[in-house]
């Protein structure tokens, strides 16, 4: 869905492109490349990532654990669980503006939780699952975080 009713995702794909194309010529990118003018409400996880992922099975998303196992979920299924969790955090009560923690390991969720409070236009803040209570404190204060995703570890 693109909020301001312009082609901004087109703009945004021929810089991405523009990028791919220089990508060994350092001095033809720099020289050439110009920021696409994308309006202020360009939604990255909305207006890009959800146009190139619905109905799209490649892979979009591996985790791979320690033992060499791994999850995978296409393009398509992250749009959608992003989908649904932006719908739950939604009704949770983010808003956009919103400052939501996110202290996650790396795994799926962790992904899925990105898109959705990007989609929302929340603010994700990011917190390693190292933190002590007073880190976790100091953070929650300091960004003013209003909700945070986490698991029961």
């Amino acid at each position: 869905m693109n909020y301001d009713g312009n082609d901004a995702h087109v703009r945004y794909r021929a810089a991405r492109d523009f990028l791919l194309r220089h990508r060994e010529d350092y001095h033809e990118a720099v020289s050439g490349f110009q920021w696409p003018q994308l309006g202020d409400r360009f939604n990255w996880a909305l207006d890009w990532f959800d146009r190139i992922a619905r109905g799209d099975t490649q892979p979009a998303l591996r985790i791979v654990e320690q033992d060499g196992s791994f999850r995978e979920l296409s393009f398509d299924e992250m749009a959608q669980r992003s989908d649904r969790l932006a719908a739950t955090l939604s009704m949770a009560g983010v808003v956009p503006g919103d400052r939501v923690m996110v202290m996650l390991g790396n795994q799926v969720e962790l992904w899925e939780s990105m898109l959705a409070i990007m989609k929302l236009g929340a603010v994700i803040v990011p917190a390693t699952t190292a933190l002590g209570p007073h880190d976790i404190a100091d953070r929650v204060g300091r960004a003013a975080v209003g909700h945070v995703v986490t698991n029961a570890d």
